[in-house]
């Protein structure tokens, strides 16, 4: 019965492996962020490191982005950020969703998984 699950599981993934790159996903978790901010230190210290291991991080790859900088021109039609951190979910160059503030990591996970449902 475990050979069963491992191979089905080994066969999924190898699967999905295959298709990923042909996928495309254009989906970004953008944050705004500031260097004098402490809840972005606390952001990169509590999810920073985890987040591309994460689903939501192959979902939406996470885009470090100051906010005394001018916004890139691929997100210009974008409305700007006021506050560090802001989080900024982008699906090609539209706006889905957005998260101001960063509540700790227990609040941000479900946060950001209903802001995932949205793409």
């Amino acid at each position: 019965m475990r050979a069963s699950i491992f191979f089905s599981r080994l066969l999924r993934t190898a699967v999905f492996c295959f298709l990923l790159p042909s996928i495309g996903f254009s989906a970004e978790l953008l944050m705004i962020e500031s260097d004098d901010c402490p809840y972005c230190r606390r952001f990169h210290a509590e999810i920073g490191i985890a987040y591309p291991k994460t689903e939501e991080g192959q979902r939406a790859p996470l885009k470090l982005l100051d906010i005394s900088m001018p916004m890139p021109e691929q997100y210009k039609n974008i409305k700007p950020a006021f506050v560090t951190p802001t989080f900024i979910l982008v699906d090609g160059s539209k706006e889905v969703d957005r998260l101001a503030g960063y509540p700790g990591d227990e609040h941000f996970w479900f946060l950001l998984g209903e802001m995932l449902d949205k793409l």
